[in-house]
């Protein structure tokens, strides 16, 4: 099994087991918005400090709140993402971490970035346009299969300009995620 040295930030304790199942590493529970409370940021903090973090939410909404929260408090940890679908139950629409495959959660950690907390613009909405990712029939389905190649997530246009423009994506690896569709 996959020994992960960071740290893996997670929402709640099905999170954890569905981690532990894909990799070996310390995992931490936040409990969902329990992430506001002051000594949970501060453990986060502590952990980064001791060996790194990497923040692994559900792909919704309440997910990308509590990311953004620890990022406000620990800026320089390390996200990884699922994709929606991946950490989508099919009985009953569920969507969480604790639903992914093990070889997905594993690629997701593979592809931890860590979001810059002064961003670079490297692109330009423009940019999304040329390449189908919005004002596009298909561009929901184009933006998010190319989030998951380049491990960013899915986000609708302006997020994923900000994306990856604070994950400091290259035009390289914007060019190949995209001939990849």
């Amino acid at each position: 099994m996959k020994r992960v040295r960071e740290v893996i930030v997670v929402e709640g304790r099905d999170d954890i087991t569905a981690v532990k199942r894909a990799v070996e590493a310390e995992v931490f529970a936040v409990h969902g918005f329990g992430v506001h409370r002051q000594r949970i940021l501060e453990e986060i903090r502590q952990a980064h400090e001791r060996t790194g973090v990497i923040v692994l939410t559900d792909p919704d909404w309440a997910g990308e709140r509590i990311r953004s929260t620890i990022t406000d408090h620990v800026p320089d940890v390390k996200h990884a993402f699922i994709p929606r679908e991946a950490g989508t139950r099919e009985s009953d629409g569920n969507i969480g971490v604790e639903n992914a495959a093990p070889h997905v959660i594993r690629e997701a950690l593979e592809q931890a970035r860590c979001q810059h907390v002064e961003s670079v613009e490297i692109f330009v909405m423009s940019d999304l346009v040329e390449a189908g990712l919005v004002g596009h029939p298909q561009a929901t389905q184009r933006r998010h299969r190319v989030g998951e190649i380049l491990g960013v997530g899915q986000a609708n246009g302006k997020q994923f300009l900000r994306r990856l423009n604070h994950f400091q994506i290259t035009h390289e690896e914007f060019e190949d995620a995209c001939q990849k569709l």
